[in-house]
């Protein structure tokens, strides 16, 4: 039996519609503001939700504020594919949208090639995975909440492509990227006591300076990490000192600090160095110290055979392929705790991301999504059940 043949997206509705979608909520300078649950961000919803309806395909809404897409009148099961359509203050036109609109234009291509995958095949918008909201508990709101929802039963796995939102592909000269995994996240709150006393006459031996402590904890984190795992990252993002004068030793302290890294265990070695580091600090200086967690997600590791294939698909399309490791949380992690995920890349100019500097090439767009597109038709006939896959499948 003949393999039908893989179809080749539109490009040009492609790009017009990621412009299109990157209007809706943009500022004067272009950066956008679609907030989860605001005016722009449900304005979104409804373009891509009417976008879908338009080309004949059933689109719905979850309880949650997701956007479902798929062909009319089918059963399933279905390999999901798709990202988040909202954005952080002030964000890109590219984090999230482009993996939507890229999920958009697959569907529709298999769609209208009336290609046998299609049946099988639907997409999501997720909401608010950015988690910038107060009541958004850190975000990935809408896959958490399909993770816990009967239509889960009712598909066979998971697919996000995304641009990268850092600077590796793009310094290594990759076009494609299939991603192994994401890293695990926690954050921590440090809090020091000492002494305030006055900074003009009290001598360095005397003090118990909280603001030391807090400062000398903050640079030796880059260390912690990399000694513990080369690969891992962290960062101290907030340091408030008290009482806050230019003539006091602070006699309190507080920040806030953030570890990454793509093993559970490797996050736990540099916690427990992190405790052991504070204490001692806190010793030296004459203070008292404490450090604890505020959250954490853990690392995700995508399903070998899905990334697999993805990279397999990449490395058809582009020598200039490498799989990597995502620093920045995705829905994708989520999911895969309940159905074969995998994730692919595209670079980022300059690394940028959460900006209006955000940027790929068109050319880098437009292969992104053909891969997806072959990624989906190869994973539906690996991931759905025997006596599901009466299909044709490209090989």
């Amino acid at each position: 039996m003949n393999a039908v043949p893989v179809p080749a997206i539109n490009a040009q509705r492609l790009l017009t519609d990621i412009t299109h979608l990157a209007q809706i909520g943009a500022g004067p300078d272009g950066s956008i503001h679609r907030i989860a649950g605001n005016k722009a961000d449900w304005a979104g919803r409804d373009w891509i939700d009417k976008t879908m309806r338009v080309e004949g395909l059933y689109s719905y809404y979850d309880e949650t504020g997701n956007v479902f897409a798929r062909r009319q009148a089918t059963s399933g099961p279905w390999l999901l594919i798709g990202s988040h359509a909202d954005t952080v203050p002030g964000g890109g036109h590219l984090d999230g949208a482009y993996g939507v609109i890229a999920a958009m234009e697959v569907l529709r291509t298999l769609h209208e090639t009336d290609h046998p995958v299609a049946d099988h095949v639907e997409t999501v918008a997720w909401f608010d995975e950015d988690g910038v909201t107060p009541t958004s508990n850190g975000g990935l709101v809408g896959s958490t909440a399909l993770t816990q929802h009967p239509h889960l039963d009712e598909l066979v796995g998971y697919l996000e492509l995304h641009v990268e939102q850092g600077p590796r592909m793009e310094a290594s000269g990759l076009e494609l990227s299939p991603v192994t995994g994401i890293v695990g996240v926690r954050r921590y709150t440090l809090t020091v006591r000492g002494q305030e006393n006055h900074a003009g006459t009290t001598p360095f031996s005397l003090r118990a300076d909280a603001g030391r402590v807090a400062s000398r904890t903050a640079a030796s984190l880059r260390d912690i990490c990399t000694e513990v795992d080369p690969l891992s990252i962290g960062n101290v993002g907030v340091i408030e000192f008290g009482p806050g004068a230019a003539n006091v030793v602070p006699g309190s302290a507080r920040a806030e600090i953030e570890i990454r890294a793509g093993q559970e265990a490797a996050l736990d070695d540099i916690e427990a160095e992190l405790h052991e580091s504070v204490a001692r600090i806190a010793e030296e200086e004459s203070c008292t110290a404490s450090l604890n967690r505020t959250s954490a997600k853990p690392a995700a590791q995508f399903d070998k055979r899905v990334v697999d294939l993805v990279e397999g698909v990449c490395r058809d399309r582009t020598k200039a392929c490498e799989p990597l490791l995502s620093y920045a949380g995705h829905d994708a992690s989520v999911i895969s705790t309940k159905l074969p995920t995998a994730m692919l890349f595209v670079p980022s100019t300059g690394g940028y991301s959460h900006s209006n500097r955000e940027h790929t090439p068109e050319e880098h767009l437009i292969l992104g999504t053909q891969a997806l597109l072959e990624s989906v038709i190869r994973a539906t006939g690996m991931l759905m059940d025997s006596k599901d896959t009466s299909l044709i499948l490209a090989a």
